[in-house]
C-alpha cells in the first residue's frame, strides 16, 4: 500500500496542474488517470484537437479567399481529411507526452487506472489501495444530451465523435449554439459542409454580451452557417448513415425536420463522477451532480477536495487550472486564491470572441452606472492589412471611478488581447490607465487602447 500526502484523481488541466503544484510545494503526490494518455478531455478530445482543426480550416479559408489578393496565385489546396486528422493527432500526442515529462520532472507518480474512494484517506485503483492524507477530485465532465437524442458517436456524435469523423459530412446539424457547437460547426463549414445550427434560445452563446452575440451570429451567417433559433429538438431518428432531426418552434409550436449526414449534440456538459463512490462517502452534491465545496475547495468530508468541471462554475480548462494551483496551496498551508470575477472566456472561431468581467446586461441589473468605450477593428491598421477588419473592442468602466469592469472583443486574436484587460482588472486599473499605456504600432492590441481612449475624450483613429 503506497502512502502519499496528496492523490489527485483525474489528469486533465485541473488535475495535472494540481499534482505538479503539490509536488512543487514538497508534497508526495500521485495522480490517477484511467485514460491511456494524460491531459484529460481538454488535451485529448477537447480544447487542443479542436484548435488544431480550427487552425487548419482557417488556413484553407485564407488560401481560398485571401491569397490571390496578396499576389499568391495557384490552385486552391485540396482537403486530405486523413492527413488533417493525422496532424490533429500529432498535436495531441505532443501535448500529452509533454505532461508525462512534467510528471517525471516533478516526481509525480502516475497511477494508471480508474479510481474509487472506498473511505476518506484511501484511493482504490484496480486491486490496489493507496493511502493519502488529502484527495483532490478532478474528474472533469462529460457531454450531456437531451431527451429523444441518443449519441452513438457515429451518426449522432458529441464533440468527441466530431473530432474523428471518417469523412467530412455533406450536411451537418448542430444542436446547441454554444461555444463547442459553433467552433466545430465553423470548422466543417469551412471544409465544405452545409451546417445548420438548431438552438433552443433566441440568441447564440448564452450569457455573452448582446451586441457581440448579434455581430457574431451575423459573421457566422456570412461564413455559410444557417441558424434555426427558438427551436426545441424533439428527437433524432438515425440510421447507419443518415439522421433526421425533428424540432418544434417555441413561438408557434410549428414542427419541422432537418436531414443530416451527421448530428453534433452540443447541448452542454455535466460533471463526471461515476464510480468514485461519493454517495457512500456522504460527499454532498448539487441536483446537477456538482460536488459541493466551500471557499477553499473542501468538500464536507475532511481530507477530500474537488476542483474544475466537477464543481460549480464555468467549465473552462483555465478555471480548473487556477483551482488546481489554489487547492494545492491550501493543502500546503498557504493562501490559495482564485478571482472568479476575472476569468476570461474565449471562442476560437475566426474571428475569435473573448470576454472578461461584467456584461452591459449584468451592470444594468445591478443598477451600476457605467460608460462604454468602443473601437472597431476597421480602424486598426494591422487588422485591415490582414483582411480581419470586422468586429470591435468594447470596454466597460465605472461611470464615477473609471475602473475597468469588463471587456468584450470580437476580432483578430481576441483570445490573446483579452488578457491585457484581465491583468488591468487584477490590478484595479482604470480605463485611463490602459489608455495612457504605450502600445506598439501596428498591432491588434492598439484597438484595446483605442477602446480605453473612447471611455474618455474619445478614440483617435475613428
Amino acid at each position: 500500500m503506497a502512502q502519499y500526502d496528496v492523490i489527485v484523481i483525474g489528469a486533465g488541466p485541473g488535475g495535472y496542474v494540481a499534482a505538479i503544484r503539490c509536488a512543487q510545494l514538497g508534497l508526495k503526490t500521485a495522480c490517477v488517470e484511467g485514460r491511456g494518455t494524460l491531459g484529460g478531455t481538454c488535451l485529448n478530445v477537447g480544447c487542443i484537437p479542436s484548435k488544431a482543426l480550427l487552425h487548419a480550416s482557417h488556413q484553407l479559408h485564407e488560401a481560398e479567399h485571401n491569397f490571390e489578393k496578396m499576389g499568391l496565385k495557384g490552385a486552391a489546396p485540396k482537403i486530405d481529411w486523413k492527413q488533417m486528422l493525422a496532424y490533429k493527432d500529432d498535436v495531441v500526442a505532443g501535448n500529452t507526452k509533454g505532461i508525462e515529462f512534467l510528471f517525471k520532472k516533478n516526481k509525480v507518480d502516475w497511477i494508471k487506472g480508474w479510481a474509487s474512494i472506498p473511505a476518506a484517506g484511501k484511493v482504490q485503483v484496480g486491486d490496489e489501495t493507496h493511502e493519502a492524507k488529502n484527495i483532490i477530485v478532478a474528474t472533469g465532465s462529460e457531454a450531456s444530451s437531451i431527451p429523444g437524442v441518443e449519441i452513438d458517436e457515429k451518426v449522432v456524435v458529441s464533440s468527441t465523435g466530431a473530432l474523428e469523423l471518417p469523412k467530412v459530412p455533406k450536411k451537418l446539424v448542430v444542436i446547441g449554439a454554444g461555444v463547442i457547437g459553433l467552433e466545430l460547426g465553423s470548422v466543417y463549414a469551412r471544409l465544405g459542409s452545409e451546417v445548420t445550427v438548431v438552438e433552443f434560445l433566441d440568441q447564440i452563446t448564452p450569457g455573452m454580451d448582446a451586441e457581440v452575440q448579434k455581430t457574431f451570429q451575423r459573421m457566422l451567417k456570412k461564413q455559410g452557417l444557417k441558424f434555426v433559433m427558438g427551436a426545441a429538438v424533439q428527437k433524432v431518428d438515425a440510421t447507419k448513415t443518415k439522421a433526421k432531426v425533428s424540432y418544434k418552434l417555441r413561438k408557434d409550436d410549428s414542427e419541422a425536420t432537418l436531414d443530416a449526414d451527421v448530428v453534433l449534440v452540443a447541448t452542454g456538459r455535466k460533471p463526471f463522477t461515476d464510480g468514485l463512490g461519493l454517495d457512500a462517502l456522504g460527499v454532498e452534491t448539487s441536483p446537477r451532480g456538482q460536488i459541493q465545496t466551500d471557499g477553499h475547495w473542501r468538500t464536507n468530508v475532511p481530507g477530500i477536495y474537488a476542483i474544475g468541471d466537477a464543481i460549480d462554475g464555468p467549465m473552462l480548462a483555465h478555471k480548473a487550472e487556477d483551482e488546481g494551483m489554489a487547492c494545492a496551496e491550501v493543502i500546503a498551508g498557504k493562501a490559495g486564491h482564485v478571482n472568479y470575477d476575472v476569468i476570461p472566456g474565449v471562442i476560437y472561431t475566426a474571428p475569435e470572441v473573448a470576454s472578461v468581467g461584467k456584461t452591459e446586461q449584468q451592470l444594468k441589473e445591478e443598477g451600476r452606472a457605467y460608460k462604454i468605450g468602443k473601437f472597431p477593428f476597421m480602424g486598426n491598421a494591422r487588422a485591415k492589412a490582414v483582411f480581419q477588419g470586422e468586429g470591435f473592442v468594447k470596454l466597460l468602466a465605472d461611470a464615477e471611478t473609471d475602473r475597468v469592469l469588463g471587456c468584450h472583443i470580437i476580432g483578430p486574436s481576441a483570445g490573446d488581447l483579452i488578457h491585457e484587460i484581465c491583468v488591468a482588472m487584477e490590478f484595479g486599473a482604470s480605463a485611463e490607465d490602459v489608455a495612457l499605456t504605450c502600445h506598439a504600432h501596428p498591432t491588434f492590441s492598439e484597438a484595446v487602447r483605442e477602446a480605453a481612449l473612447a471611455c474618455g475624450d474619445g478614440a483617435i483613429h475613428v
